[in-house]
């Protein structure tokens, strides 16, 4: 005899009587490192002229892997990026330069505006 297993959802539903809870201020994210490699490899790839399919064929991955990794969706292995710092002409240390000249404007363009809280609205 087969017994039964309690199941426990993820979210209860809200109380129908209870108020919405007040926005959330928070400041601006600071950028992840997958972000910031994807965008700099996207500029990279582009400033060539190539295709995703292109690039990838010449790191030896699929040219959705790569749109994943530029677009900040996945976070390639060392030797993915090294692959790939190599297709596009350039050095793991090179790009890795790149990468950290662009979260360091990043980072002053954040400190020139202030923290600038983003007003989160938790209400559905």
């Amino acid at each position: 005899m087969a017994t039964r297993a309690r199941v426990i959802p993820l979210r209860r539903p809200p109380a129908a009587a209870a108020p919405a809870p007040e926005p959330q201020e928070t400041t601006r994210p600071e950028p992840l490192w997958r972000e910031a490699l994807g965008d700099r490899l996207r500029e990279l790839r582009l400033d060539q002229g190539e295709t995703l399919a292109e690039t990838a064929a010449r790191a030896g991955l699929s040219p959705q892997y790569l749109s994943e990794i530029e677009r900040g969706r996945k976070e390639p292995s060392s030797e993915m990026i090294a692959a790939l710092a190599g297709a596009l002409g350039t050095s793991l240390a090179g790009l890795t330069e790149q990468v950290a000249g662009d979260l360091r404007r990043q980072q002053a363009t954040r400190a020139l505006r202030g923290p600038g809280p983003v007003m989160l609205s938790l209400a559905a």
